[in-house]
Formats: C-alpha cells, sequence, structure tokens
C-alpha cells in the first residue's frame, strides 16, 4: 500500500476512534433531556447512564467513555459541593461528629451480610470480601488484585451497587417525600472566584492523583472550594448549567463499564450483588432513621450519607432534594476513607485467623 492510501486509512481509523468517544455524551444528552422531560431526579446523570447502558447493552455501535470526562465531571461537581460548606456548617459538623461517624461504621460494618452471602454462595473469599466492600470502584479493584480477587467481578458488583443506588434512591426520596423545603439561600454566581477556585481544584485533582490517592479529582476540587468558601465566607453557587455538565460527564461514562457480557456471563452473581446491594440500602435507612431519632438530626439527610453509593451522586441528590450537603459529603468521605484504610488489614486478619483454625 502506497504512502497517501496509509494516510488517508490512519484519518478514517482516528475519525472512528475518536467517533466512538464523541457519541458517548451525545447519547447522555439525549437520555438526559428525557429524563427531564419525565421530571426523573438528577435527570442528566440518570438519564445519560440508562441512556448510554441501552445503547451498549442492545446496539450495534462500540462506544466508550469520553477520556477525562469522568475526572472533569467530578472536578465540576467537587467545586460545586465544596461552596455548600460553611463555618456554620463546620461547626454544625463537629457537634453532630458522634453520629457522623457511628453512621459511616454502621454502613461498612453491614457490608459484611453482603460478604457472608457471597461466600455462601460458594465465592472465593477475596472476591466476596472487596466486591462487597462499600468503597470506590477503582479502589477496591486495585485492594482485589493485590489479594487474589476475581477482578471482573469486582469490579462488576461494584458499578452494580453505584447503579442500583443512583437509579433507585434519589427516585424514591422524590416520590415519598417531595422535592424538599426551599431553603432560603443568598448564594449567587462569581465569576470571578469561579476562575481561581477550579484552576486551583485542578492543581489539587492533579496532585491527588500523582500521588495516587483515591478520588483525586473529587476530594482535590471540593478540598479547595470549600476551604476557600469557609475561610472567605463566600455564599457562591455554581452557573446555572454546570452540574448538569458534571452529570452528565459522569453518568455517561459511568454507563461505559457495562458490556452485554456483564449481564451474560455471570446472572448468579449479579442477582447477588443486586440482593446484598438491596439489603445494604434497607438496612442503612433504618439505622440512619434511629441515629436521626436519638440525635435529633434529619434522618434523610442521615440516609443518604449512609447509602452504599458514591460521594458525587449522593452529594447531588441532597442537593437536588434541598438537604444537607454537607452532612452528607462528610459521611460519605467517611466511610470511604474507613473503607480504604481498614479493608484491606481487616482481609488479611480474616485470612490469618482462618488459618489458625485449620492447623
Amino acid at each position: 500500500m502506497d504512502a497517501p492510501s496509509m494516510f488517508v486509512k490512519r484519518i478514517l481509523v482516528a475519525e472512528i476512534h475518536w467517533s466512538r468517544f464523541v457519541t458517548t455524551p451525545l447519547i447522555g444528552i439525549i437520555g438526559g433531556v428525557l429524563a427531564s422531560y419525565v421530571h426523573w431526579p438528577l435527570p442528566w446523570m440518570v438519564g445519560s447512564l440508562v441512556a448510554v447502558i441501552l445503547v451498549k447493552c442492545c446496539g450495534p455501535w462500540q462506544i466508550a467513555p469520553l477520556p477525562g470526562g469522568r475526572k472533569a465531571g467530578q472536578w465540576v461537581v467537587g467545586v460545586g459541593i465544596g461552596l455548600h460548606f460553611n463555618a456554620a456548617v463546620i461547626e454544625q459538623i463537629l457537634n453532630y461528629s458522634i453520629p457522623i461517624v457511628a453512621g459511616a461504621l454502621i454502613t461498612t460494618m453491614v457490608s459484611v451480610i453482603a460478604v457472608w452471602l457471597m461466600r455462601s454462595s460458594g465465592h472465593d473469599r477475596a472476591t466476596a470480601f472487596f466486591s462487597s466492600m462499600p468503597g470506590g470502584a477503582a479502589e477496591m479493584v486495585n485492594l482485589g488484585q493485590r489479594n487474589g480477587a476475581l477482578l471482573s467481578q469486582v469490579a462488576a458488583a461494584q458499578s452494580l451497587r453505584v447503579v442500583i443506588v443512583v437509579l433507585t434512591v434519589p427516585a424514591a426520596f422524590k416520590f415519598f417525600m417531595g422535592e424538599g423545603v426551599a431553603v432560603a439561600s443568598h448564594s449567587e454566581v462569581s465569576y470571578y472566584w469561579l476562575l481561581v477556585l477550579f484552576p486551583l481544584g485542578g492543581v489539587a485533582g492533579w496532585l491527588l492523583q500523582y500521588m495516587r490517592q483515591p478520588n483525586p479529582w473529587m476530594f482535590g476540587s471540593i478540598f479547595v472550594s470549600a476551604c476557600a468558601s469557609v475561610w472567605f465566607d463566600l455564599h457562591l453557587s455554581l452557573p446555572t448549567g454546570a452540574s448538569q455538565f458534571g452529570q452528565l460527564m459522569i453518568g455517561s461514562s459511568l454507563g461505559c463499564f457495562f458490556e452485554r457480557s456483564f449481564f451474560r456471563d455471570a446472572p448468579g452473581f449479579l442477582a447477588r450483588s443486586f440482593l446484598s446491594t438491596c439489603l445494604m440500602i434497607i438496612i442503612a435507612g433504618a439505622a440512619a432513621a434511629g441515629l436521626g431519632w436519638l440525635a435529633w438530626l434529619d434522618f434523610r439527610s442521615l440516609t443518604l450519607g449512609m447509602m452504599p453509593g458514591g460521594i458525587a451522586e449522593m452529594s447531588l441528590t441532597a442537593e437536588t432534594l434541598q438537604l444537607s450537603v454537607p452532612l452528607v459529603t462528610a459521611m460519605q468521605t467517611l466511610r470511604l476513607v474507613l473503607v480504604l484504610f481498614l479493608a484491606e488489614p481487616l482481609f488479611r486478619y480474616w485470612q490469618r485467623k482462618d488459618k489458625a483454625k485449620t492447623q
């Protein structure tokens, strides 16, 4: 083949390659518009997620996540979440630190039920353990890889759990409790501050990623935004459409984790993952109601804080339903930190204890 033909072929391959990426958010936009039309909670996240899953699993198109799309979505959403923090909110979180810690511990401990369910079905110890821990999917896959877990099943269970929570919890809250009581707010949009916060949040995200920290773009942007909001008492918000863009990027990227084989190869495993997630949701809701009664806190915010979902997804749900975003963010962050630091030591202790019994 001559050089011009090779050059043309490379251009065509590159165009096909990039069309797989660009098509994904376009499909997500269609899903977001339709979900908004039917007034679904978190429409741009849920709608884009469902639309991308349907196209990937039911259609002939081979689409892929937009490179950096999920990071960009977490970056935008993280800045928005951080702007909800102020001095009064930090004081409230410190005053209620005991129920916050208790909620994070309860959610982590409830995962023992999921581990037992997986083990009783014949799955190996590492796969059952790291599939059931309510931490980030990427982090649990990495820990599972170090301890001999079946990575495809760990990734499948972690992704499925987040999807189940995102699809069911916001809808249940909106159906049973409505939109929530509107909170008087003096927030405004300051593009001068946003021009400072977004670059700093990006630098913080890149540094945390370089240091191999979990969820770096979310934590980095939340940290920078929250610190600035508390220190300078900003009372700002994101411009219209920014949160929807973040939801779109996160939802469409998350949908790309699913393939036809995801549902075909291990239906029994996925069914048990679904059942264990439902049990975790029910127990977390009951525990949140009890903590809310004991501590005189809004049990709806406590429930979202204790859900085994992601920080971005549950914080956005709290924002949509006009609940306490900082409280939900604090509980979700604390639970993730607990899981990341305790999961592997607990698993290795479990292994040593079992070996000691068999000797």
